[in-house]
């Protein structure tokens, strides 16, 4: 993980927006980390595809949560994966 980590700023879940207002991550190498706390059943959008909308946060606060959409490849792939993973 360190080796991974290097050169790599990490910003918490429920740090995000704040640093989004405030800082330019545009030009930042960062990272983050979530559980998927929620999972909405998939969706059909109104061109037909499906998608699929995950409910993240970081376990520091549970209030502050980011809605992940997954579209294309990404959903067929990663659709199944179960709530609680990180």
């Amino acid at each position: 993980m360190d080796r991974k980590m290097a050169n790599r700023k990490l910003i918490r879940l429920s740090q995000l927006k704040n640093k989004l207002a405030t800082e330019n991550l545009e030009e930042t190498d960062w990272v983050t980390f979530g559980v998927i706390v929620k999972k909405v059943t998939p969706q059909s959008a109104n061109n037909g595809r499906t998608f699929s909308i995950w409910r993240l946060n970081d376990l520091r606060d549970l209030n502050e949560c980011v809605s992940l959409f997954l579209f294309g490849e990404v959903h067929k792939e990663h659709w199944k994966t179960d709530q609680g993973t990180v």
